[in-house]
């Protein structure tokens, strides 16, 4: 069942709360919380039975316990000693006491979105290279910059891609394309350079006859979205940046990273591809190693339907020597940083290098070790819930 009271919806199956249809940031204990007490509101519940219920009987002390019910009131516009949605009992624990409307329907029964497959339209660079680009959903315009593993068709169907558009593309027209040596573009275009990364986002802005627009920079598309944001402040009304970083890994000032680089160069070099290489197995456990067995399959496949091995190392060499750092601090518009915690391909290390340099951003730590998270963890739901509030405002 959904359940509404008041001005508030909360959606299990969604694993979304929402106040006025507009969605309200709750972290995953706080939401289970809430559903708790509101499926037991027939009873003061003890701290005994949230402890059970949340943290599955594990030792949590008093502050904790307090600090939980407290984010639950302040998600539902509640307080300590207000308490009109969730009653504090005196040495005998908590009720929900909101007025819960049951003529809402089971979340079942509502249709969960399936936005269309998307048609490809082309574009050209000015230096002659062909990159596709498409849109999906309606509504105010959000442009995911191209990562070096990009295949257009291949992404919106695949298992580690597709819940991210879906769910983006629900209150938003997504805009994705290829770059250059990637998916359905040109794979046959020499060189590949940073500026080549921005001249790319450029040409689909252009020929997709976008006046404003939010950024979704993931991974190195991170750096790509900043330059962009600093040259065209008025054009760009939100900067998403998740899982990304400003200076590439020869670029962070230490030796253990620029030996880091070479290595992994070696590995793709021998490795990129080919059916029975460990690189593809070691590939899938660095950016993804808690996915499903499905995502890592698809993941290890990307290596040959997304590019050839020698633009794989031609992107890579690039990626690794990018620095956008000096641009941070000139960011004008609202920014949101989210990143991994756990990440073993951009450390959480360069988010907050990056959230200490732009001003009045917003820094997210996400619950993971995966590079992008996956849309069965607990963490996917806080950051499509983050992303979706920061750009109502």
């Amino acid at each position: 069942m959904t359940h509404k009271f008041g001005a508030y919806t909360l959606d299990p199956d969604r694993f979304e709360l929402t106040r006025n249809g507009d969605v309200v940031p709750t972290e995953p204990q706080v939401f289970a919380l809430l559903e708790f007490l509101i499926e037991n509101r027939d009873r003061v519940v003890s701290k005994d039975d949230v402890i059970e219920a949340i943290w599955d009987g594990r030792i949590v002390s008093d502050a904790t316990l307090s600090s939980r019910i407290s984010a639950a009131r302040h998600a539902v516009g509640d307080s300590g000693s207000k308490q009109g949605v969730i009653r504090t009992v005196s040495r005998r624990g908590f009720q929900f006491i909101a007025r819960i409307d049951d003529t809402v329907a089971p979340s079942t029964d509502v249709p969960k979105p399936d936005i269309p497959s998307p048609q490809v339209r082309y574009c050209t660079t000015p230096d002659g290279i062909d990159l596709p680009f498409s849109t999906s959903g309606q509504g105010p315009t959000l442009i995911k910059v191209a990562n070096w593993l990009n295949h257009l068709e291949h992404d919106w169907t695949s298992p580690v891609w597709r819940p991210l558009f879906q769910a983006l593309s629900v209150k938003h027209s997504l805009l994705r394309y290829d770059s250059r040596g990637v998916g359905l573009a040109n794979w046959d275009v020499g060189d590949i350079s940073f500026k080549d990364f921005v001249t790319d986002l450029e040409t689909v802005i252009e020929a997709s006859n976008q006046e404003s627009f939010a950024l979704l920079g993931i991974s190195q598309g991170a750096a790509i979205a900043i330059d962009y944001t600093v040259r065209n402040p008025d054009r760009v009304t939100h900067l998403i940046l998740w899982g990304g970083f400003a200076r590439g890994r020869r670029m962070r000032g230490n030796d253990e990273n620029r030996a880091e680089s070479e290595a992994f160069l070696t590995l793709m070099r021998q490795g990129w591809g080919k059916e029975n290489s460990p690189f593809r197995d070691m590939f899938a456990s660095m950016y993804l190693p808690e996915a499903t067995d499905e995502q890592i399959s698809w993941w290890t496949d990307i290596q040959r339907t997304g590019t050839s091995p020698d633009n794989a190392v031609r992107l890579r060499e690039t990626i690794d020597g990018i620095d956008v750092s000096h641009h941070l601090k000139h960011v004008q518009v609202p920014t949101l940083i989210i990143h991994s915690e756990h990440d073993m391909v951009a450390p959480v290390s360069e988010a907050r290098f990056m959230a200490a340099r732009v001003p009045n951003s917003h820094f997210v730590s996400l619950d993971s070790t995966n590079h992008l998270v996956m849309n069965q963890e607990d963490a996917w739901q806080r950051a499509i819930q983050e992303m979706q509030a920061f750009l109502q405002h």
